[in-house]
């Protein structure tokens, strides 16, 4: 955020009120600036990138004339303090690390819908950040209005309304994690009030949804939601967590197998789920299905994984993509690439094999990088920019279900 000529008018007003109020003086106007600096400075060293790490600089609207500053990083709030105080500021901003006392004792969280909508701002209108999958366990960072911010397990940070997620104490999300659950593993379905599908349904679910299990009853086992709700699911269309967990192998024909499922979605916005998705959600979701949690976003994506070669001076060469890829590598594009090389990714795709690949453009489909292919796309072959191999790869960024904190307590790991 630079720090611009509207911008500082706008916070001086914002910082003594609106008008019927005294005019700031110099003095004031320097020590908004001042305070405006030490943020971005700060905010550039410890949290970079606004989608996993929250250092927001706000006006504080219980206090006339005084701001709030609202972090994830305790190291961050630590600087900042120090700085105010160096510079005579202390008094000006109250600082608030989160979690913090709006989520109570209560800092976990349990996704409560079959997919849950996260948003850039805690309000309806905002452009939608991601999706969750129900039984997703997340952060609570802080409260306002009817929105959690909270944290996912790949690091993401956005909004969640009230009403999508099961607040836990760590004892109850403890007892979460240790208990039997059962993952839904087909495409779509429904649980039912009771063992039969011709009863009330108690919600839609999707594949990849997690529910408590409870007893077998006549061709349906019954679950038990975040928030306490109860209900039958056809026990066809669920395994064990835990058996499911321990049979996942992370290689490339099933990676593909879960991609191949999901061809004909259409396209959404931050969608990660069979509902619909964006091309990160897409590859997200075909790792997930496999075991593997991965960054949400194709530009966190690319970030991590062992480099491929795929370009020559620059442009996609078709022999080197037969010749150095396999299947279930990751695929990175950049819309801006033809004017700036160094342009940010803004695309991604999973490689099929024989030049094909497999990504959420529109819809889920197949295309080629072969020219005389009849599903050569040309605009992705202009575009492409490299491409990463994640199997095989250890990396912080690629944390196995089996042993990531959020899924699994620490003494089964």
């Amino acid at each position: 955020m630079k720090i611009t000529r509207n911008l500082l008018i706008t916070l001086i007003v914002s910082l003594f009120g609106a008008a019927g109020h005294a005019q700031p003086s110099v003095q004031d106007s320097a020590q908004l600036h001042t305070i405006m600096q030490l943020h971005e400075q700060i905010r550039k060293q410890y949290a970079p990138d606004g989608r996993t790490a929250v250092f927001e600089f706000l006006p504080d609207h219980e206090a006339l004339g005084k701001h709030v500053l609202f972090t994830t990083e305790p190291a961050a709030a630590a600087a900042f303090e120090r700085e105010l105080v160096q510079n005579q500021l202390a008094g000006d901003v109250t600082v608030h690390v989160m979690p913090d006392h709006s989520v109570g004792d209560r800092t976990k969280g349990i996704v409560n819908l079959s997919v849950a909508n996260l948003r850039t701002q805690p309000r309806n209108q905002a452009e939608m950040a991601t999706q969750l999958l129900m039984g997703t366990p997340v952060d609570l960072l802080h409260r306002q209005g009817g929105s959690y911010r909270v944290r996912t397990p790949e690091g993401y940070i956005a909004w969640i309304p009230v009403s999508a997620v099961a607040p836990k104490t760590n004892a109850e999300a403890s007892a979460w994690k240790e208990s039997e659950k059962v993952i839904f593993t087909s495409d779509y379905g429904f649980a039912y009030r009771d063992a039969d599908d011709q009863s009330q349904r108690i919600s839609d679910l999707v594949l990849g949804n997690i529910l408590l299990a409870g007893p077998a009853a006549d061709g349906y086992i019954a679950v038990t939601y975040p928030d306490g709700r109860t209900g039958f699911v056809r026990d066809d269309q669920v395994r064990p967590f835990d058996e499911w967990l321990a049979t996942r192998q992370l290689l490339p024909a099933n990676i593909l197998a879960v991609a191949e499922r999901m061809i004909g979605v259409p396209y959404l916005w931050g969608g990660t789920s069979n509902k619909g998705l964006d091309c990160s959600g897409f590859t997200k979701t075909a790792y997930y299905m496999n075991g593997l949690v991965i960054p949400r976003d194709a530009s966190q994506q690319v970030l991590t994984g062992e480099p491929l070669d795929v370009l020559t001076d620059g442009k996609t060469d078709p022999e080197k993509i037969l010749a150095n890829l396999q299947p279930a590598d990751l695929l990175f594009f950049a819309e801006a690439k033809e004017e700036n090389p160094n342009a940010r990714i803004t695309h991604v795709a999973i490689y099929k094999g024989n030049g094909e690949f497999i990504h959420a453009s529109g819809l889920v489909r197949i295309n080629s990088f072969l020219p005389d292919a009849p599903n050569f796309d040309g605009h992705q072959n202009r575009t492409l920019v490299t491409a990463r191999r994640y199997i095989g790869h250890e990396s912080e960024a690629l944390m196995p279900i089996q042993s990531h904190p959020a899924y699994v307590s620490a003494s089964n790991n």
